[in-house]
């Protein structure tokens, strides 16, 4: 499902435009990253949670060559899923 096909059957379940629901989507969208921007926990009940985490720098070698690189440090999103979608989804 693309993001087309998903905002036109929330669109036919909730009975509004595919426009509204678009901007609906943007706007949560939006507020979505913001609170990760701001490295809150953003917590969707039965679906899960996403935070932010930051990775250290390291070291690596390439396996091939035996050269050791450095990897910056960055920052990425941590998902968890709720034990409500995890159940689901072993059924």
């Amino acid at each position: 499902m693309n993001n087309n096909e998903f905002i036109a059957e929330l669109a036919r379940r909730s009975d509004l435009s595919t426009h509204e629901v678009a901007d609906l989507m943007d706007s949560f969208m939006a507020e979505f990253t913001s609170h990760l921007l701001d490295e809150d926990v953003v917590s969707i009940q039965g679906f899960g949670s996403f935070s932010v985490r930051k990775k250290m720098e390291r070291v690596v070698m390439n396996p091939a060559t035996k050269q050791r690189m450095l990897v910056p440090p960055k920052i990425v999103i941590n998902f968890k899923v709720s034990p409500v979608l995890k159940e689901k989804l072993k059924a």
